[in-house]
Protein backbone atom coordinates (compact mmCIF):
# COMPACT_ATOMS: atom_id res chain seq x y z
CA UNK A 1 0.00 0.00 0.00
CA UNK A 2 3.06 2.40 -0.13
CA UNK A 3 2.67 3.32 -3.63
CA UNK A 4 -1.03 4.18 -2.52
CA UNK A 5 -0.32 6.57 0.39
CA UNK A 6 2.74 7.84 -1.70
CA UNK A 7 -0.15 9.08 -4.16
CA UNK A 8 -2.03 10.67 -1.79
CA UNK A 9 0.52 12.44 0.04
CA UNK A 10 1.01 13.99 -3.36
CA UNK A 11 -2.07 15.17 -3.32
CA UNK A 12 -1.79 16.29 0.23
CA UNK A 13 1.71 18.17 -0.79
CA UNK A 14 0.57 19.23 -4.10
CA UNK A 15 -2.77 21.17 -3.02
CA UNK A 16 -0.94 22.87 0.13
CA UNK A 17 1.81 24.11 -1.69
CA UNK A 18 -0.18 25.39 -4.33
CA UNK A 19 -2.62 27.09 -2.22
CA UNK A 20 -0.40 28.23 0.60
CA UNK A 21 1.21 30.17 -2.43
CA UNK A 22 -1.37 31.78 -3.96
CA UNK A 23 -2.27 32.61 -0.15
CA UNK A 24 0.99 34.57 0.04
CA UNK A 25 0.92 36.22 -3.46
CA UNK A 26 -2.47 37.57 -2.62
CA UNK A 27 -1.37 39.13 0.86
CA UNK A 28 2.12 40.30 -1.47
CA UNK A 29 -1.06 42.26 -4.04
CA UNK A 30 -3.44 43.34 -1.73
CA UNK A 31 0.10 45.21 0.24
CA UNK A 32 1.26 47.00 -3.01
CA UNK A 33 0.13 50.83 -3.19
CA UNK A 34 -2.76 52.40 -5.25
CA UNK A 35 -2.01 55.99 -4.44
CA UNK A 36 -3.59 57.80 -7.26
CA UNK A 37 -7.41 58.46 -5.97
CA UNK A 38 -8.98 57.91 -9.83
CA UNK A 39 -7.20 54.59 -10.28
CA UNK A 40 -8.35 53.91 -6.82
CA UNK A 41 -12.48 55.24 -7.90
CA UNK A 42 -12.19 53.60 -11.43
CA UNK A 43 -10.57 49.69 -10.40
CA UNK A 44 -12.93 50.11 -7.63
CA UNK A 45 -15.43 50.17 -10.73
CA UNK A 46 -14.30 47.11 -12.73
CA UNK A 47 -14.19 44.88 -9.22
CA UNK A 48 -17.51 45.80 -8.48
CA UNK A 49 -18.52 44.86 -11.98
CA UNK A 50 -16.69 41.74 -12.18
CA UNK A 51 -18.33 40.73 -8.79
CA UNK A 52 -21.48 41.33 -9.68
CA UNK A 53 -21.04 39.11 -12.87
CA UNK A 54 -19.88 36.17 -10.50
CA UNK A 55 -23.03 36.90 -8.24
CA UNK A 56 -25.60 36.96 -11.09
CA UNK A 57 -23.53 33.42 -12.51
CA UNK A 58 -23.78 31.95 -9.75
CA UNK A 59 -27.05 32.81 -8.62
CA UNK A 60 -28.07 31.49 -12.29
CA UNK A 61 -25.80 28.47 -11.53
CA UNK A 62 -27.23 27.50 -8.28
CA UNK A 63 -30.54 26.16 -8.97
CA UNK A 64 -29.10 23.97 -12.16
CA UNK A 65 -26.36 22.28 -9.81
CA UNK A 66 -28.83 21.61 -7.38
CA UNK A 67 -31.41 20.18 -9.29
CA UNK A 68 -28.42 17.45 -10.97
CA UNK A 69 -27.79 17.29 -8.01
CA UNK A 70 -30.75 15.84 -6.49
CA UNK A 71 -30.67 13.90 -9.65
CA UNK A 72 -27.63 12.25 -9.01
CA UNK A 73 -29.04 11.40 -5.76
CA UNK A 74 -32.02 9.94 -6.48
CA UNK A 75 -30.71 8.10 -9.62
CA UNK A 76 -28.28 6.24 -6.50
CA UNK A 77 -30.35 5.63 -4.05
CA UNK A 78 -29.71 1.85 -2.37
CA UNK A 79 -26.17 1.85 -4.27
CA UNK A 80 -22.75 2.10 -2.45
CA UNK A 81 -22.61 5.72 -4.82
CA UNK A 82 -25.46 7.53 -2.82
CA UNK A 83 -22.70 10.27 -2.36
CA UNK A 84 -22.37 10.94 -5.81
CA UNK A 85 -24.60 14.00 -5.53
CA UNK A 86 -21.92 15.31 -2.72
CA UNK A 87 -18.96 14.70 -4.95
CA UNK A 88 -20.42 16.74 -7.65
CA UNK A 89 -21.06 19.39 -5.59
CA UNK A 90 -17.50 19.89 -4.67
CA UNK A 91 -16.59 19.62 -7.93
CA UNK A 92 -18.91 22.54 -9.05
CA UNK A 93 -17.88 24.53 -5.32
CA UNK A 94 -14.29 24.35 -5.82
CA UNK A 95 -14.44 24.99 -9.41
CA UNK A 96 -16.47 28.30 -8.42
CA UNK A 97 -14.25 29.25 -5.73
CA UNK A 98 -11.07 29.24 -7.60
CA UNK A 99 -12.66 31.57 -10.08
CA UNK A 100 -14.33 33.98 -7.76
CA UNK A 101 -10.66 34.00 -5.70
CA UNK A 102 -9.03 34.72 -9.50
CA UNK A 103 -11.43 37.02 -10.40
CA UNK A 104 -10.94 38.73 -7.39
CA UNK A 105 -7.26 39.30 -6.88
CA UNK A 106 -7.27 40.09 -10.80
CA UNK A 107 -9.18 43.12 -10.32
CA UNK A 108 -7.08 44.06 -7.42
CA UNK A 109 -3.90 43.80 -9.42
CA UNK A 110 -4.71 45.71 -12.33
CA UNK A 111 -4.50 49.04 -10.66
CA UNK A 112 -1.40 48.17 -8.64
CA UNK A 113 -0.09 46.91 -12.22
CA UNK A 114 -1.05 50.34 -12.78
CA UNK A 115 1.07 52.68 -10.47
CA UNK A 116 3.83 49.82 -10.56
CA UNK A 117 4.26 50.92 -14.25
CA UNK A 118 5.20 54.03 -12.96
CA UNK A 119 8.51 52.78 -11.64
CA UNK A 120 8.74 50.76 -14.74
CA UNK A 121 8.40 47.75 -17.15
CA UNK A 122 9.71 45.67 -14.61
CA UNK A 123 8.01 46.11 -11.45
CA UNK A 124 4.66 46.20 -13.44
CA UNK A 125 5.34 42.95 -14.71
CA UNK A 126 6.11 41.72 -11.36
CA UNK A 127 2.51 42.63 -10.12
CA UNK A 128 0.99 41.77 -13.29
CA UNK A 129 2.24 38.24 -13.53
CA UNK A 130 1.79 37.44 -9.40
CA UNK A 131 -1.78 37.88 -10.00
CA UNK A 132 -2.01 35.55 -12.40
CA UNK A 133 -0.35 33.28 -10.29
CA UNK A 134 -2.66 33.49 -7.76
CA UNK A 135 -5.50 32.12 -10.30
CA UNK A 136 -3.25 29.01 -11.33
CA UNK A 137 -1.92 27.89 -8.65
CA UNK A 138 -5.37 28.17 -7.14
CA UNK A 139 -7.19 26.26 -10.00
CA UNK A 140 -4.50 23.17 -9.41
CA UNK A 141 -4.56 23.34 -5.49
CA UNK A 142 -8.11 23.45 -5.40
CA UNK A 143 -8.49 20.86 -7.61
CA UNK A 144 -5.97 17.95 -6.01
CA UNK A 145 -7.25 19.16 -2.66
CA UNK A 146 -10.81 18.12 -3.85
CA UNK A 147 -9.32 15.33 -6.14
CA UNK A 148 -7.72 13.71 -2.81
CA UNK A 149 -10.95 14.22 -0.57
CA UNK A 150 -12.98 12.55 -2.60
CA UNK A 151 -10.58 9.98 -2.07
CA UNK A 152 -10.27 9.59 1.14
CA UNK A 153 -13.69 9.65 2.10
CA UNK A 154 -14.56 6.73 -0.23
CA UNK A 155 -11.56 4.87 1.30
CA UNK A 156 -11.48 5.81 5.01
CA UNK A 157 -11.07 2.94 7.07
CA UNK A 158 -11.97 0.72 4.31
CA UNK A 159 -10.33 -2.19 2.07
CA UNK A 160 -7.16 -2.27 3.88
CA UNK A 161 -7.36 -5.85 4.47
CA UNK A 162 -5.55 -6.91 1.20
CA UNK A 163 -4.61 -4.90 -2.29
CA UNK A 164 -7.66 -6.63 -4.17
CA UNK A 165 -10.08 -5.12 -1.70
CA UNK A 166 -8.28 -1.86 -2.08
CA UNK A 167 -8.68 -2.54 -6.63
CA UNK A 168 -12.01 -3.01 -5.76
CA UNK A 169 -13.05 -0.38 -3.71
CA UNK A 170 -11.13 2.10 -6.02
CA UNK A 171 -12.74 0.94 -9.05
CA UNK A 172 -16.23 0.21 -8.07
CA UNK A 173 -16.75 3.32 -5.34
CA UNK A 174 -13.89 5.60 -6.12
CA UNK A 175 -13.64 6.23 -9.27
CA UNK A 176 -17.50 6.79 -10.24
CA UNK A 177 -17.25 9.44 -6.96
CA UNK A 178 -14.34 10.94 -8.73
CA UNK A 179 -16.78 11.39 -11.94
CA UNK A 180 -19.20 13.02 -10.18
CA UNK A 181 -16.78 15.51 -8.78
CA UNK A 182 -15.54 16.25 -12.61
CA UNK A 183 -19.09 16.17 -13.65
CA UNK A 184 -19.51 18.85 -11.42
CA UNK A 185 -16.54 21.19 -12.63
CA UNK A 186 -17.74 20.70 -16.24
CA UNK A 187 -20.88 22.00 -15.48
CA UNK A 188 -19.21 25.47 -13.72
CA UNK A 189 -17.12 25.56 -17.03
CA UNK A 190 -19.86 25.61 -19.30
CA UNK A 191 -21.51 28.56 -18.05
CA UNK A 192 -18.77 30.46 -16.73
CA UNK A 193 -16.20 29.82 -20.03
CA UNK A 194 -19.43 30.62 -22.32
CA UNK A 195 -21.21 32.87 -20.05
CA UNK A 196 -18.03 34.89 -19.81
CA UNK A 197 -17.20 34.96 -23.75
CA UNK A 198 -20.74 36.37 -23.90
CA UNK A 199 -19.92 39.02 -21.39
CA UNK A 200 -16.79 40.04 -23.02
CA UNK A 201 -17.60 40.45 -26.04
CA UNK A 202 -20.95 42.07 -26.06
CA UNK A 203 -19.03 44.81 -23.75
CA UNK A 204 -16.59 44.73 -26.00
CA UNK A 205 -18.29 45.47 -29.54
CA UNK A 206 -19.87 48.16 -27.49
CA UNK A 207 -17.39 50.06 -26.42
CA UNK A 208 -15.25 50.03 -29.61
CA UNK A 209 -18.54 50.67 -31.71
CA UNK A 210 -19.85 53.37 -30.64
CA UNK A 211 -16.69 55.13 -28.67
CA UNK A 212 -13.99 54.43 -31.00
CA UNK A 213 -16.20 54.88 -34.37
CA UNK A 214 -19.29 56.82 -33.65
CA UNK A 215 -17.91 59.28 -31.08
CA UNK A 216 -14.51 59.51 -32.03
CA UNK A 217 -13.23 58.94 -28.78
CA UNK A 218 -10.14 56.72 -28.02
CA UNK A 219 -10.16 53.35 -26.51
CA UNK A 220 -10.44 52.81 -22.95
CA UNK A 221 -11.66 57.13 -22.47
CA UNK A 222 -13.36 57.40 -19.45
CA UNK A 223 -16.00 59.20 -21.02
CA UNK A 224 -17.22 55.70 -22.69
CA UNK A 225 -20.33 54.41 -20.74
CA UNK A 226 -19.39 50.67 -21.79
CA UNK A 227 -15.80 51.25 -20.64
CA UNK A 228 -16.23 49.58 -17.64
CA UNK A 229 -17.90 46.47 -18.90
CA UNK A 230 -15.19 46.10 -21.35
CA UNK A 231 -12.66 45.77 -18.81
CA UNK A 232 -14.77 43.58 -16.68
CA UNK A 233 -15.37 41.69 -19.38
CA UNK A 234 -11.13 40.83 -20.06
CA UNK A 235 -11.43 39.01 -16.70
CA UNK A 236 -14.89 37.47 -16.43
CA UNK A 237 -13.47 35.66 -20.02
CA UNK A 238 -10.22 35.04 -19.37
CA UNK A 239 -9.81 34.50 -15.67
CA UNK A 240 -12.92 33.38 -14.75
CA UNK A 241 -13.50 31.32 -17.73
CA UNK A 242 -10.32 30.33 -18.66
CA UNK A 243 -9.62 29.10 -15.47
CA UNK A 244 -12.85 27.07 -15.08
CA UNK A 245 -11.83 25.47 -18.19
CA UNK A 246 -8.34 24.29 -17.56
CA UNK A 247 -9.94 22.88 -14.04
CA UNK A 248 -12.38 21.03 -15.88
CA UNK A 249 -9.80 19.46 -18.45
CA UNK A 250 -7.55 18.66 -15.32
CA UNK A 251 -9.33 16.79 -13.23
CA UNK A 252 -11.28 15.10 -16.33
CA UNK A 253 -7.43 14.08 -17.65
CA UNK A 254 -6.12 12.68 -13.83
CA UNK A 255 -9.72 10.72 -13.16
CA UNK A 256 -9.18 9.32 -17.08
CA UNK A 257 -6.18 8.28 -16.17
CA UNK A 258 -6.71 6.39 -13.22
CA UNK A 259 -9.77 4.50 -14.54
CA UNK A 260 -7.70 3.51 -17.65
CA UNK A 261 -4.28 2.20 -15.03
CA UNK A 262 -6.97 0.70 -13.15
CA UNK A 263 -8.98 -0.93 -16.27
CA UNK A 264 -5.47 -2.69 -17.29
CA UNK A 265 -5.96 -6.18 -18.21
CA UNK A 266 -3.50 -9.04 -17.28
CA UNK A 267 -1.15 -7.25 -14.69
CA UNK A 268 -0.55 -7.96 -11.01
CA UNK A 269 -2.86 -6.12 -8.59
CA UNK A 270 0.10 -4.18 -7.61
CA UNK A 271 1.09 -3.03 -11.14
CA UNK A 272 -2.96 -2.29 -11.55
CA UNK A 273 -2.47 0.26 -8.09
CA UNK A 274 0.33 1.58 -9.13
CA UNK A 275 -0.51 3.05 -12.77
CA UNK A 276 -3.89 4.37 -10.95
CA UNK A 277 -1.26 5.88 -8.60
CA UNK A 278 0.62 7.32 -11.22
CA UNK A 279 -1.22 10.75 -12.34
CA UNK A 280 -1.67 11.51 -8.94
CA UNK A 281 2.26 11.58 -8.35
CA UNK A 282 2.89 13.63 -11.78
CA UNK A 283 0.56 16.11 -11.20
CA UNK A 284 2.46 16.51 -7.27
CA UNK A 285 5.80 16.49 -9.22
CA UNK A 286 4.30 19.58 -11.48
CA UNK A 287 3.17 21.47 -8.97
CA UNK A 288 6.86 22.08 -7.52
CA UNK A 289 8.06 22.22 -10.96
CA UNK A 290 5.48 25.55 -11.99
CA UNK A 291 6.82 27.08 -8.63
CA UNK A 292 10.31 26.98 -8.94
CA UNK A 293 9.11 28.13 -12.47
CA UNK A 294 7.38 31.14 -11.33
CA UNK A 295 10.26 31.99 -9.60
CA UNK A 296 12.80 32.04 -12.68
CA UNK A 297 9.88 35.06 -14.04
CA UNK A 298 12.20 37.69 -13.33
CA UNK A 299 12.02 40.56 -15.13
CA UNK A 300 15.98 41.66 -17.03
CA UNK A 301 16.91 44.62 -18.31
CA UNK A 302 16.98 44.03 -22.39
CA UNK A 303 14.86 40.82 -22.02
CA UNK A 304 11.38 41.62 -23.67
CA UNK A 305 8.20 40.57 -21.16
CA UNK A 306 7.39 37.82 -23.35
CA UNK A 307 11.30 36.22 -23.12
CA UNK A 308 10.68 36.52 -19.23
CA UNK A 309 7.49 34.73 -19.09
CA UNK A 310 8.73 32.06 -22.11
CA UNK A 311 11.99 31.10 -19.85
CA UNK A 312 9.68 30.91 -16.37
CA UNK A 313 7.27 28.02 -18.60
CA UNK A 314 10.28 26.21 -20.24
CA UNK A 315 11.99 26.33 -17.39
CA UNK A 316 8.95 24.31 -15.24
CA UNK A 317 8.39 22.22 -18.22
CA UNK A 318 12.17 20.67 -18.05
CA UNK A 319 11.95 20.39 -14.32
CA UNK A 320 9.05 18.31 -14.80
CA UNK A 321 10.53 16.15 -17.31
CA UNK A 322 14.03 15.94 -14.48
CA UNK A 323 11.31 15.06 -11.69
CA UNK A 324 8.68 12.52 -13.92
CA UNK A 325 12.20 10.62 -15.27
CA UNK A 326 13.43 10.07 -11.75
CA UNK A 327 10.45 8.96 -10.14
CA UNK A 328 9.67 6.72 -13.47
CA UNK A 329 13.18 5.08 -12.84
CA UNK A 330 13.00 4.93 -9.02
CA UNK A 331 9.40 3.25 -9.34
CA UNK A 332 8.69 2.03 -12.54
CA UNK A 333 12.07 0.92 -14.13
CA UNK A 334 11.01 -2.80 -14.28
CA UNK A 335 7.28 -2.99 -14.94
CA UNK A 336 5.61 -4.00 -18.04
CA UNK A 337 1.69 -3.86 -18.56
CA UNK A 338 -0.68 -3.87 -21.43
CA UNK A 339 -1.23 -6.39 -23.99
CA UNK A 340 1.58 -5.15 -25.88
CA UNK A 341 3.84 -5.31 -22.82
CA UNK A 342 4.87 -1.64 -22.64
CA UNK A 343 7.42 -1.08 -20.24
CA UNK A 344 7.56 1.76 -17.85
CA UNK A 345 9.76 4.00 -19.09
CA UNK A 346 7.22 4.59 -21.97
CA UNK A 347 4.96 6.22 -19.75
CA UNK A 348 8.11 8.74 -19.31
CA UNK A 349 8.09 9.46 -22.78
CA UNK A 350 4.53 9.65 -23.07
CA UNK A 351 4.56 11.98 -20.64
CA UNK A 352 7.04 14.02 -22.94
CA UNK A 353 5.34 13.64 -25.52
CA UNK A 354 1.97 15.73 -24.37
CA UNK A 355 4.60 18.50 -22.58
CA UNK A 356 6.41 19.10 -25.97
CA UNK A 357 2.96 18.96 -27.65
CA UNK A 358 1.42 21.52 -25.04
CA UNK A 359 4.90 23.74 -25.07
CA UNK A 360 4.95 23.62 -29.54
CA UNK A 361 1.39 24.43 -29.56
CA UNK A 362 2.31 27.46 -27.49
CA UNK A 363 4.79 27.93 -29.67
CA UNK A 364 2.95 28.09 -32.63
CA UNK A 365 0.52 30.93 -31.24
CA UNK A 366 2.42 33.00 -30.03
CA UNK A 367 4.07 32.89 -33.87
CA UNK A 368 0.69 33.46 -35.33
CA UNK A 369 -0.10 36.16 -32.84
CA UNK A 370 2.47 37.70 -31.56
CA UNK A 371 3.99 41.23 -31.61
CA UNK A 372 6.35 41.71 -34.87
CA UNK A 373 5.91 38.44 -36.03
CA UNK A 374 5.33 37.88 -40.51
CA UNK A 375 1.52 36.51 -39.86
CA UNK A 376 0.71 39.88 -37.89
CA UNK A 377 2.69 41.88 -40.13
CA UNK A 378 0.75 40.53 -43.12
CA UNK A 379 -2.14 41.12 -41.42
CA UNK A 380 -1.32 44.15 -40.60
CA UNK A 381 0.14 44.89 -44.36
CA UNK A 382 -3.36 44.24 -45.36
CA UNK A 383 -4.78 47.20 -43.53
CA UNK A 384 -3.15 49.63 -45.91
CA UNK A 385 -6.10 48.85 -48.90
CA UNK A 386 -9.10 48.89 -46.37
CA UNK A 387 -11.96 47.07 -43.93
CA UNK A 388 -12.26 44.28 -46.52
CA UNK A 389 -8.99 43.09 -47.58
CA UNK A 390 -8.26 42.94 -43.60
CA UNK A 391 -10.97 40.90 -42.48
CA UNK A 392 -9.94 38.41 -45.65
CA UNK A 393 -6.20 38.18 -44.26
CA UNK A 394 -7.36 37.83 -41.07
CA UNK A 395 -9.69 35.01 -41.92
CA UNK A 396 -7.71 33.25 -43.67
CA UNK A 397 -4.24 33.54 -41.07
CA UNK A 398 -6.48 32.65 -38.71
CA UNK A 399 -7.80 29.02 -40.98
CA UNK A 400 -3.92 28.63 -41.15
CA UNK A 401 -3.26 28.41 -37.51
CA UNK A 402 -5.32 25.66 -36.91
CA UNK A 403 -3.55 23.46 -38.98
CA UNK A 404 -0.14 23.30 -36.82
CA UNK A 405 -1.89 22.50 -33.58
CA UNK A 406 -4.27 19.85 -35.07
CA UNK A 407 -0.65 17.73 -36.36
CA UNK A 408 0.82 18.24 -33.11
CA UNK A 409 -2.30 17.18 -31.02
CA UNK A 410 -2.59 13.99 -33.86
CA UNK A 411 1.19 13.07 -33.29
CA UNK A 412 0.57 13.31 -29.76
CA UNK A 413 -2.13 10.64 -29.95
CA UNK A 414 -0.78 8.53 -32.08
CA UNK A 415 3.24 8.18 -31.07
CA UNK A 416 1.51 8.69 -26.96
CA UNK A 417 -0.39 5.44 -28.12
CA UNK A 418 2.42 3.41 -30.26
CA UNK A 419 4.43 3.94 -26.35
CA UNK A 420 1.64 2.87 -24.02
CA UNK A 421 -1.76 2.15 -25.55
CA UNK A 422 -4.48 4.47 -24.51
CA UNK A 423 -2.77 5.14 -21.19
CA UNK A 424 -0.25 6.36 -23.31
CA UNK A 425 -2.74 9.14 -24.23
CA UNK A 426 -4.21 9.72 -20.66
CA UNK A 427 -0.66 10.32 -19.13
CA UNK A 428 0.27 12.86 -22.60
CA UNK A 429 -3.08 14.58 -22.04
CA UNK A 430 -1.81 14.69 -18.27
CA UNK A 431 1.87 15.92 -19.66
CA UNK A 432 0.55 18.42 -21.03
CA UNK A 433 -1.46 20.44 -18.22
CA UNK A 434 1.19 18.97 -15.70
CA UNK A 435 2.58 22.93 -15.09
CA UNK A 436 -0.73 23.85 -15.31
CA UNK A 437 0.35 26.33 -12.31
CA UNK A 438 2.19 28.34 -14.51
CA UNK A 439 0.61 27.51 -17.92
CA UNK A 440 -2.31 29.37 -16.02
CA UNK A 441 -0.63 32.47 -14.80
CA UNK A 442 0.83 33.41 -17.53
CA UNK A 443 -2.38 33.01 -19.17
CA UNK A 444 -4.18 34.85 -16.65
CA UNK A 445 -1.78 38.01 -16.64
CA UNK A 446 -3.13 38.55 -19.77
CA UNK A 447 -5.82 40.19 -18.51
CA UNK A 448 -4.51 41.90 -15.61
CA UNK A 449 -1.90 43.45 -18.33
CA UNK A 450 -4.99 45.13 -20.35
CA UNK A 451 -6.92 46.47 -16.81
CA UNK A 452 -3.88 48.33 -16.26
CA UNK A 453 -3.21 49.95 -20.17
CA UNK A 454 -7.07 50.67 -19.21
CA UNK A 455 -6.92 52.04 -16.48
CA UNK A 456 -3.90 54.42 -16.80
CA UNK A 457 -5.72 55.70 -20.19
CA UNK A 458 -9.06 56.53 -18.00
CA UNK A 459 -6.66 57.73 -15.39
CA UNK A 460 -4.48 60.22 -17.60
CA UNK A 461 -1.50 59.05 -16.19
CA UNK A 462 1.66 60.08 -18.24
CA UNK A 463 2.03 58.89 -22.13
CA UNK A 464 5.30 56.67 -20.22
CA UNK A 465 3.44 54.90 -18.12
CA UNK A 466 0.67 53.98 -20.80
CA UNK A 467 3.76 52.71 -23.21
CA UNK A 468 4.76 50.42 -20.20
CA UNK A 469 1.02 48.92 -19.76
CA UNK A 470 0.44 49.07 -23.71
CA UNK A 471 3.89 46.79 -24.03
CA UNK A 472 2.60 44.06 -21.00
CA UNK A 473 -0.65 44.37 -23.44
CA UNK A 474 0.54 43.47 -26.41
CA UNK A 475 2.37 40.49 -24.79
CA UNK A 476 -1.13 39.69 -22.67
CA UNK A 477 -2.73 38.88 -26.11
CA UNK A 478 -0.14 36.82 -27.03
CA UNK A 479 -0.48 34.74 -23.76
CA UNK A 480 -4.43 34.77 -24.10
CA UNK A 481 -4.21 33.09 -27.41
CA UNK A 482 -1.44 30.53 -26.13
CA UNK A 483 -3.99 29.74 -23.03
CA UNK A 484 -6.57 29.06 -25.58
CA UNK A 485 -4.22 26.52 -27.81
CA UNK A 486 -3.36 24.95 -24.26
CA UNK A 487 -7.00 24.30 -23.57
CA UNK A 488 -8.37 23.22 -26.84
CA UNK A 489 -5.25 20.99 -27.15
CA UNK A 490 -5.79 19.47 -23.34
CA UNK A 491 -9.40 19.24 -24.35
CA UNK A 492 -9.19 17.41 -26.94
CA UNK A 493 -6.92 14.25 -25.57
CA UNK A 494 -9.14 14.80 -22.65
CA UNK A 495 -11.80 14.03 -24.31
CA UNK A 496 -10.33 10.80 -26.39
CA UNK A 497 -9.18 9.45 -22.74
CA UNK A 498 -12.27 9.52 -21.47
CA UNK A 499 -14.11 8.08 -24.47
CA UNK A 500 -11.48 5.30 -23.64
CA UNK A 501 -12.43 4.92 -20.33
CA UNK A 502 -16.18 4.56 -21.01
CA UNK A 503 -15.20 1.76 -23.23
CA UNK A 504 -12.80 0.09 -20.36
CA UNK A 505 -15.43 0.48 -18.04
CA UNK A 506 -18.14 -0.72 -19.79
CA UNK A 507 -16.36 -3.79 -20.55
CA UNK A 508 -16.77 -3.42 -24.23
CA UNK A 509 -13.79 -5.50 -26.57
CA UNK A 510 -15.64 -3.48 -29.84
CA UNK A 511 -11.98 -2.57 -31.87
CA UNK A 512 -14.02 -0.63 -34.43
CA UNK A 513 -16.84 1.15 -35.87
CA UNK A 514 -18.90 0.47 -38.59
CA UNK A 515 -19.91 3.79 -40.37
CA UNK A 516 -22.35 2.06 -42.92
CA UNK A 517 -24.31 1.35 -39.88
CA UNK A 518 -27.08 3.99 -39.80
CA UNK A 519 -26.96 4.90 -36.69
CA UNK A 520 -23.32 5.49 -36.69
CA UNK A 521 -23.67 7.43 -39.40
CA UNK A 522 -26.77 9.59 -38.13
CA UNK A 523 -24.70 10.20 -34.74
CA UNK A 524 -21.59 11.35 -36.72
CA UNK A 525 -23.99 13.71 -38.87
CA UNK A 526 -25.49 15.22 -35.54
CA UNK A 527 -22.34 15.31 -33.65
CA UNK A 528 -20.55 17.20 -36.00
CA UNK A 529 -23.96 20.04 -36.56
CA UNK A 530 -24.22 20.41 -33.03
CA UNK A 531 -20.39 22.96 -32.74
CA UNK A 532 -22.76 25.03 -35.39
CA UNK A 533 -25.73 25.04 -33.45
CA UNK A 534 -24.14 25.89 -29.87
CA UNK A 535 -21.95 28.16 -31.40
CA UNK A 536 -25.08 29.56 -33.68
CA UNK A 537 -26.68 30.40 -30.05
CA UNK A 538 -23.56 32.13 -28.59
CA UNK A 539 -23.08 34.31 -31.25
CA UNK A 540 -26.96 35.36 -31.39
CA UNK A 541 -26.58 35.71 -27.33
CA UNK A 542 -23.49 38.09 -27.74
CA UNK A 543 -25.46 39.98 -30.88
CA UNK A 544 -28.37 40.95 -28.80
CA UNK A 545 -26.33 41.83 -25.77
CA UNK A 546 -24.26 43.88 -27.92
CA UNK A 547 -27.11 45.65 -29.70
CA UNK A 548 -28.62 46.36 -26.33
CA UNK A 549 -25.15 47.56 -25.19
CA UNK A 550 -24.78 50.27 -27.99
CA UNK A 551 -28.30 51.04 -28.02
CA UNK A 552 -27.73 51.99 -24.01
CA UNK A 553 -24.54 53.98 -24.97
CA UNK A 554 -25.86 55.62 -27.50
CA UNK A 555 -29.00 57.04 -25.11
CA UNK A 556 -26.53 57.70 -23.02
CA UNK A 557 -24.25 60.23 -25.18
CA UNK A 558 -27.52 61.39 -26.35
CA UNK A 559 -29.46 62.11 -23.67
CA UNK A 560 -26.44 63.32 -21.10
CA UNK A 561 -24.07 65.72 -23.97
CA UNK A 562 -22.08 66.25 -20.75
CA UNK A 563 -20.22 63.16 -20.81
CA UNK A 564 -18.44 63.82 -23.83
CA UNK A 565 -17.70 67.45 -22.43
CA UNK A 566 -16.70 65.55 -19.43
CA UNK A 567 -19.34 67.49 -17.07
CA UNK A 568 -20.93 64.52 -15.72
CA UNK A 569 -20.00 61.19 -15.25
CA UNK A 570 -21.44 57.74 -17.32
CA UNK A 571 -23.35 55.19 -15.99
CA UNK A 572 -21.15 52.39 -16.07
CA UNK A 573 -23.31 50.30 -13.98
CA UNK A 574 -25.92 50.26 -16.30
CA UNK A 575 -24.41 49.07 -18.81
CA UNK A 576 -22.24 45.89 -16.91
CA UNK A 577 -25.80 44.66 -15.76
CA UNK A 578 -26.59 45.24 -19.63
CA UNK A 579 -24.15 42.48 -20.25
CA UNK A 580 -24.14 40.69 -17.35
Amino acid sequence: MFIFSLGLYALLGGAIIALGYAAIRTFWIFRQPVENPTLKRIAGYISEGAMAFLKKEYQTLIPFVLVVAMLLFIANQGTNLKWMSLSFLLGAATSAIAGFAGMKVATAANSRTTHAAQQGIIPALKVSFAGGTVMGMSVVGLAMGGVLLVILASTMNRGDENLKAMIDLLTNETIPLLSGFSLGASSIALFARVGGGIFTKAADIGADLVGKVEAGIPEDDHRNPAVIADNVGDNVGDVAGMGADLFESFVGSLVGAMILGLATRNVPNETRLLLAMVPMILVGIGVISSLIGIFFVRGKEGRSPQGTLNFGTFSAAILASIGVFVFVQTFLGDIRFGEDSYSGMSIFWTAIIGMGAGTAIGLVTEFFTGVNTPPVNAIVKSCETGAATNLISGMGMGMMSTFPPVVLIGAAILGSHALAGFYGIAIAALGMLITLGIQLAVDAYGPIADNAGGLAEMSEFPPEVRNVTDQLDAVGNTTAAIGKGFAIGSAALTALVLFAAVKEKAGTQADFIDITEPQVMAGLLLGAVIPYLFSSMAMNAIGKAAFAMIEEVRRQFRERPGILREEEEPDYARCVTIST
